[in-house]
């Protein structure tokens, strides 16, 4: 993860201002640090699914990567420097073995020196009397950069990145003289949290480098992390419902709670990134980056009842071309109660017929184990729950959409469970081990608790547990999968501390999250990397390369495995298959709301290809009242179709439905009933 401010959150800072010539002091490691370090490097080697060795190919990742990590825009160091490095790319493999620890603290230490050269370029030496005329652009793509030779040219690459963000400001009404002070404040929260770097903070960045080389889902939690990141999760569950973390110098969403405000509003998701707040419904923007995560948890908290408004950049669009989203949320007290699955039945005509449709919304996949133990009747399952609401709909509807949209997993034996009231006996699920060994996850129940039409909901943000029961569905051919490919998240961790290998040691040592083992359909397939393709696809934003599993570099190739016995339900077939996607590309060419759709995908597709932004106000001002324009035609037209007399007549969404992916879904659930299939 390329996470310069990984451990912001962690440290007590205050905004203090800027003093020209100070220097920071130097770090290294401790002892315990390289006793530390040798365990973590065991632990990976040993226990790790796919038993990547710690050699050169292992150590030129780790050395690119945690460069990267502190310089991802290529906005500090120079070239001097990297050949200075240079003699690390093929050595690191054997100094974490050793736990010899000195070369990361060297590249730290030139890092924050170099970083300090940057906050006096701002401070001191830039000039903010910025010509908005003048066309030039800022190139935002790092790929496409090289680490300049001279300071001069760091400067003038400075200068553009400033400007950029100034300009910003200016198209935001800001003066002139408000806008240097705002930046200038903004470095100088940046600049504070860098000088209270401590050697741990050094050394969790490095481990962390270093185990996520692995993959990017194995990790490692210095203790104070694992307290913070404990404290941050109870934490989050007051205010919107979401838990956060840093990304450079910016604030992102690392996850949405469930039933939650957040989770409610459908405008929150996985890795979009926060870039002001806002109290009250009129209150003034405060632009938050740079600030450390606490500060910004405290600021987005607040009581229930309350009104917080964001300013947000959607997960896989580029900062610098992004047009903020600005989002008005509720604060509520998030309840567990809010994350069990809820239903609705709506009225639907399609092609003159009527139907009744049963919505099953499922946030999460939860089974509250401790209560199911100790032998309580009304434990919590996500499975328990859905049986339920099927209890009270299925003999009233003609068909059931279950929507797992934004849903990111949970338990494993739900997933299986849940699966269980769709289909007859069998395998749901193939677990393989680093050793080869297969588990096979199985519902073990005979009956078919709802045999009826079926269609299953999902987005790029549903995974884990997600992916293998809309995948078990597909594969039995019992439903229609319908939406955008899922994250593809196939792997399984566990969380390991390291005080057990030592149990000596008085201190408390940190903890290893390694991957241990990969999830596989029942057909063989894993779900890694490719996740569930669905049936029936909708337009989606998120490409592979942007969001999901397969934007992560490191990431367990997808495989296959020999293919468990089960026997297929047979509900669908190819050939209705075939005639559903006939008429599902109909209506992306003729009905309205999925052109709109289709339409804001295209613009936030191109708004993802560009490597490049002006920094003259009239063309930024132009692109971005275009995208504006855009944007706001397309919500407007989302509120017009369901008062539409037309397409009313044509697909009556009961006057309510303004979710073209839910819209859809029921349609094609009609278009499902109408052919006599489920």
């Amino acid at each position: 993860m390329r996470n310069i401010l990984l451990i912001i959150s962690f440290v007590l800072l205050g905004l203090t201002s800027f003093a020209q010539n100070d220097k920071f002091a130097k770090l290294s490691p401790t002892q315990d640090q390289s006793m530390e370090a040798r365990l973590v490097a065991g632990l990976l080697t040993q226990y790790h699914y796919q038993k990547t060795p710690i050699d050169d190919k292992l150590s030129t990742i780790i050395y690119d990567e945690y460069l990267s990590s502190l310089d991802v825009n290529k906005h500090y160091f120079l070239k001097e420097d990297l050949e200075g490095f240079g003699k690390y790319r093929e050595r690191l493999d054997d100094h974490i073995k050793l736990g010899y620890l000195l070369p990361p603290y060297e590249v730290f230490n030139v890092f924050r020196e170099r970083f300090s050269d940057r906050m006096n370029f701002i401070e001191n030496e830039l000039s903010y009397d910025f010509d908005y005329n003048k066309e030039e652009y800022l190139t935002i793509d790092p790929d496409s950069l090289d680490h300049v030779e001279s300071r001069a040219e760091l400067n003038e690459r400075w200068r553009k990145l400033i400007k950029s963000q100034a300009l910003d400001y200016k198209l935001d009404d800001k003066a002139d003289t408000t806008i240097e002070r705002l930046i200038k404040e903004r470095y100088a929260r940046l600049k504070q949290t860098i000088a209270e770097y401590e050697s741990r903070d050094v050394f969790q960045l490095y481990m962390n480098t270093f185990a996520e080389s692995f993959d990017p889902h194995s990790s490692y939690f210095s203790p104070i992390t694992s307290e913070n990141f404990k404290i941050r999760m109870s934490q989050s569950l007051e205010g919107i419902g979401a838990t956060l973390t840093t990304d450079g110098s910016y604030t992102r969403v690392a996850s949405v709670v469930p039933g939650g405000p957040a989770f409610e509003s459908k405008m929150v998701n996985t890795d979009d990134r926060i870039l002001a707040v806002a109290q009250g419904t009129d209150g003034d923007y405060v632009d938050i980056t740079g600030w450390r995560l606490d500060d910004v948890v405290q600021k987005i908290r607040g009581p229930k009842g309350t009104t917080v408004r964001l300013k947000i950049i959607e997960a896989g669009t580029p900062i610098s071309t992004g047009v903020p989203q600005e989002i008005t949320i509720v604060r509520d007290k998030i309840k567990l109660d809010n994350q069990v699955p809820y239903a609705e039945v709506k009225k639907v005509y399609r092609e003159g017929n009527q139907y009744k449709i049963g919505i099953i919304t499922i946030p999460s996949f939860y089974l509250n184990f401790e209560a199911m133990r100790n032998g309580e009747e009304d434990y919590g399952s996500t499975t328990r729950d859905v049986k339920a609401i099927l209890d009270t709909i299925k003999n009233q509807v003609d068909g059931i959409v279950v929507d797992l949209r934004s849903n990111g997993g949970g338990s494993l034996q739900e997933a299986i469970d849940l699966s269980g009231l769709f289909i007859e006996e069998g395998p749901i699920v193939q677990i393989r081990d680093s050793d080869g060994s297969i588990e096979l996850g199985e519902d073990e129940d005979k009956s078919v608790y709802y045999d009826g039409p079926l269609t299953i909901l999902t987005n790029r943000f549903s995974a884990s547990a997600s992916e293998i029961f809309s995948g078990a569905i597909q594969d039995y051919k019992r439903g229609v999968v319908i939406g955008e490919n899922t994250f593809g998240k196939g792997t399984v961790q566990n969380l390991i501390s390291l005080n057990q290998f030592v149990p000596k040691v008085q201190d408390t040592l940190g903890q290893v999250k390694l991957t241990l083992a990969k999830y596989y359909r029942v057909n063989g397939s894993s779900t890694q990397h490719k996740g569930v393709r669905p049936d029936i696809k909708m337009p989606s934003p998120y490409t592979a390369k942007t969001f999901g599993e397969s934007s992560y570099e490191r990431a367990l190739e997808w495989d296959q495995i020999e293919s468990s016995e089960f026997e297929p339900s047979n509900y669908i077939d190819d050939k209705t298959l075939a005639k559903l996607n006939e008429k599902h590309e109909k209506r992306l060419n003729e009905e309205q709301y999925l052109r709109s759709l289709k339409n804001d995908v295209d613009e936030a597709i191109n708004q993802q290809s560009l490597s490049r932004v002006s920094l003259n106000i009239d063309i930024r001002k132009a692109e971005n009242e275009k995208a504006m324009d855009r944007r706001n035609a397309a919500n407007e037209l989302k509120e017009k179709i369901s008062a539409d007399p037309e397409l009313i007549n044509k697909i009556n969404t009961d006057g309510e439905i303004k979710d073209p992916y839910l819209r859809e879904g029921i349609v094609v659930l009609a278009d499902l009933i109408a052919m006599g299939i489920g």
